[in-house]
């Protein structure tokens, strides 16, 4: 599916993604391997198949997810800075995320969150957020 903004916004989309997803993994203020591996497999079953836009070097654009996520990680970033950061980019830019969209997010979100002894207090916490984030209540 080819989506209706640019390519530049597009990868931008999916860098803050990858942030809010970093927020989700480091929630109780470590990354857990299955939360990484989990972000990975959602990437190339989900995320890879959603459009055509590529980044400055002919790679599918859906992986600067994992960039920025990596990135993240060594820059050794705090949860909350990055969920804001992510939700900044969602209020600036609300018609870039469509139902599916919004419903993807959480699934991943969901997922990460769900991959290491389950759903902890922070990730159950940051699950309301966004999903207060996405009715527009915050």
């Amino acid at each position: 599916m080819k989506r209706p903004y640019s390519d530049a916004l597009g990868k931008n989309f999916y860098q803050k993604t990858g942030s809010l997803f970093f927020a989700f993994a480091n929630a109780d203020g470590t990354v857990h391997a299955k939360e990484v591996a989990v972000l990975k497999n959602m990437i190339r079953e989900k995320w890879l198949p959603l459009d055509d836009i590529e980044d400055d070097y002919g790679t599918d654009a859906a992986f600067q997810i994992e960039i920025v996520f990596d990135w993240l990680m060594e820059a050794d970033k705090k949860s909350k800075d990055c969920f804001d950061d992510f939700s900044e980019f969602y209020k600036e830019h609300t018609s870039l995320f469509s139902d599916s969209i919004k419903n993807l997010i959480f699934e991943t979100s969901s997922a990460i969150a769900n991959s290491f002894s389950g759903k902890n207090k922070a990730e159950l916490v940051l699950l309301g957020k966004l999903r207060l984030l996405f009715t527009g209540a915050i």
